[in-house]
Order: C-alpha cells, then sequence, then structure tokens
C-alpha cells in the first residue's frame, strides 16, 4: 500500500492518523474510497462460486486497474488476470514484479490487437509473463506471429467470438476455421481456445431474459467450438462472461473459465440490473466520498465532487443512506447537486458517500484508492493501470 502521496504535504495529515479511530474523515476530498473488509469479501465470494461451479476465474483488471487488488484476487485462487489493453497489463505486470510477486502471472488480453508496434509490445510482454492474446482476423494472427518470431518467445493465442455483443469477434464458425487454422501455421502461436463474452448482457434487469441470452449467447459458441473440433482443433479453454452472468455462465456449463471484474466494487448501474439476484448478492465496496462545501440554498446543498469525479455514462449516484429521500444531480465539472428534504440537515462542511453509476470509469479518474475499515484509514492501492488505454 506504499505510494508517493506519503510524501506529500497535502496528504500528510490524513496518514499522519492512519490507523486512528476517526481518521477516515481525513481524507481530502473528492475522494475515491473502498472498505478494504467488504472488498475482500467480495474476491473471496467470487472465488467460492466459481470453485462450486467447477470453473476458474481469471478476474477483469479493467475494472480496478489496481495491482494491489489483482493481487488479492490471485492469491484467492485465480488462474490469472484479463486485461482489455496491452498498456493495462504491462504496468500491472510491472507493479506486482516491483512488489515482489514472484509467482509467475497468466495475463490474457481480451481485446484484438491491431499493427505491428501492438504485436511487439506483446511479444515483449511475453518475456515478463505466461501471455494469451485474442484474434479475430488473420492479419491480427499473422502481426502476433511475426512479432513473437522476431523475439523468439511463443504466445498463446484465442479465437475471439462474437456471441452477440457485435463489438469484437468472428461472426460464425467459417470465419474462426481461417483464423485458427492461421494460428495453427506458426511455430510461434500456440492455439489455446476461444473466448465468447457477452458484454451485452450484463445489465439486463430480468433474470429470465439475461438467463435466455445467455443461453443464446453459448449456443452461438459451442456451434464454433464443434465445428473447430470437427476440424481437429482441440479447444481447450472456453472464457468469457462477466459479473452479471456469473452464476449462470457456471450453470450453463460451457465456460470454464469466467471474466468478472466489477463485482470487487459494484456500482449503482449493477445494482438496479441485478438487484437480489445471485448475481446481485456482492457488497458496495467502492464510493466516492465528497464534502458539502455550500448549503445556502433552499432544498440542495452543493458538494465538490462533480463531472471530473465519476463517469456518467450510467447516470447519477445514489447518496448512501440517503438512496430513497435525496438525489444527486451533476452541478457541473467540479460540483454536484444533493436535494436537501425537509427531514435532512445536510450543513456545510458534512461529508456524503455517493455510490459511482458506472465503477470501471470511475477508477480511471483518480491516481489511486483510499482503504478503509469502518471509520479508520488503514491506507492507499495505487491505480497502476489509470489511463491505460493503448
Amino acid at each position: 500500500m506504499a505510494h508517493s502521496l506519503l510524501h506529500q504535504e497535502r496528504y500528510r495529515h490524513a496518514f499522519d492518523h492512519v490507523g486512528e479511530p476517526g481518521s477516515r474523515l481525513l481524507i481530502p476530498t473528492p475522494a475515491l474510497v473502498c472498505d478494504l473488509d467488504l472488498l475482500s469479501q467480495n474476491i473471496l465470494l467470487m472465488a467460492s462460486r466459481v470453485s462450486a461451479a467447477g470453473v476458474s476465474v481469471r478476474p477483469h483488471v479493467k475494472s480496478h486497474k489496481s495491482a494491489f487488488v489483482a493481487r488479492r484476487q490471485l492469491e484467492a485462487g485465480a488462474v490469472g488476470l484479463s486485461c482489455a489493453k496491452v498498456a493495462e497489463a504491462e504496468a500491472i505486470v510491472d507493479r506486482l514484479a516491483s512488489d515482489g510477486y514472484d509467482r509467475p502471472v497468466s495475463i490474457l488480453l481480451t481485446s484484438p490487437l491491431v499493427g505491428a508496434a501492438s504485436a511487439t509490445r506483446v511479444a515483449d510482454l511475453a518475456a515478463r509473463c505466461d501471455l494469451m492474446a485474442v484474434a479475430d482476423h488473420p492479419e491480427g494472427v499473422d502481426e502476433l506471429a511475426e512479432a513473437c518470431a522476431a523475439a523468439d518467445v511463443s504466445v498463446t493465442v484465442l479465437c475471439d467470438v462474437d456471441v452477440g455483443t457485435r463489438r469484437t469477434g468472428v461472426i460464425g464458425p467459417s470465419e474462426a476455421l481461417v483464423v485458427v487454422d492461421r494460428i495453427a501455421q506458426s511455430s510461434h502461436l500456440d492455439f489455446g481456445g476461444v473466448q465468447g463474452y457477452g458484454g451485452h448482457l450484463q445489465h439486463i434487469h430480468d433474470r429470465g431474459e439475461r438467463r435466455a441470452g445467455a443461453e443464446d449467447s453459448a449456443q452461438r459458441l459451442h456451434v464454433v467450438i464443434a465445428a473447430l473440433e470437427r476440424s481437429g482443433h482441440g479447444v481447450s479453454l472456453r472464457t468469457g462472461g462477466g459479473t452479471g452472468t456469473a452464476v449462470i455462465d457456471g450453470d450453463i456449463g460451457l465456460l470454464n473459465e469466467l471474466q468478472p471484474g466489477s463485482y470487487v466494487f459494484m456500482d449503482r448501474e449493477y445494482h438496479d440490473a441485478l438487484g437480489d439476484d445471485p448475481e446481485g448478492q456482492f457488497q458496495q465496496s467502492l464510493m466516492v466520498t465528497t464534502t458539502v462545501i455550500s448549503a445556502n440554498q433552499p432544498g440542495f446543498v452543493t458538494v465538490d465532487a462533480g463531472l471530473k469525479s465519476m463517469a456518467t455514462d450510467a447516470g447519477s449516484p445514489l447518496v448512501m443512506g440517503h438512496e430513497s429521500a435525496e438525489r444527486y444531480e451533476f452541478f457541473g465539472d467540479e460540483h454536484g447537486l444533493v436535494t436537501s428534504g425537509p427531514h435532512s440537515s445536510f450543513r456545510r462542511g458534512d461529508r456524503l458517500e455517493l455510490v459511482p453509476p458506472h465503477c470501471d470509469p470511475t477508477v480511471d479518474r483518480y491516481d489511486f484508492i483510499w482503504l478503509v475499515r469502518d471509520h479508520v484509514l488503514v491506507g492507499v492501492a495505487d491505480v497502476d493501470a489509470r489511463g491505460c488505454s493503448q
């Protein structure tokens, strides 16, 4: 939990009181704050659920972008980590190594890569971890093969399959065969299996509809797997899934590895979608702490967390402890408006906790996460892969 901010004067007052009762109130706001006990509970709950389903978990780093969290997921039994981008993987692998994590780390890059420069970075990264990449076009395979041959390294490549999201992936078995045949032709690439991520399913509110969608996606993936196996390609790894379909995917049984990400933190969007479903049983561990900076107007107060403090693609945050009575509205780049009804008495200097609408891009707005237990500040965790979008 070491961080350069320990030496920054503006944070000294908070760190002088780490571990003391009430020290949480000394965190400068707006701030990204995580309840360490709830985070740990979420990690262990997912680990136990996938174990009971007989599948592996490869959590997605894009939700937390932190080697601190990634290490705890690995220590709880994760077989490896999923990373959306090369830069994200580079940051996490390097930070784990610098922190003394001496076990081999298995990394899956879940987005197809384009261009020789990206392929060269993948080959360089393969020398520092057990690396897998995905491809959905034969040209992407060729670029990876050339870079790996030049670096004399081997990379396992999965065929990315579109299972309904329509974002990436081959669209059917004939296209998959072209990609996989090309992988098999390279002496520096190994075919490892398929990826089928149903991103379009994760926030469906009705669980029956979510399950029907997951079954349809599984059938699309099964058709591709069957075609590959008939052509002599063994499909050992079948990876995909997310927080919203984690239990459902385990029940369906086609995937043998899941890639959930948001379960470590949760957010308002998932809370609204999953409710009391089994997939919604993870705790809200992440919040944006904000301070009332003005209470002069009737009916509302102004807080110091605005558009720059959290992602807005999924609407507004919830005000924790006041979810049904008070409402947050964005009030500018630096400010938010929180309604103050007849039964509330928010005053200047009061601290409020906001449930982020969408945790992934909210985390990417911060350099670090303050770690707390109840009212006690216990440390910070770097957002090591902040801004790593290449």
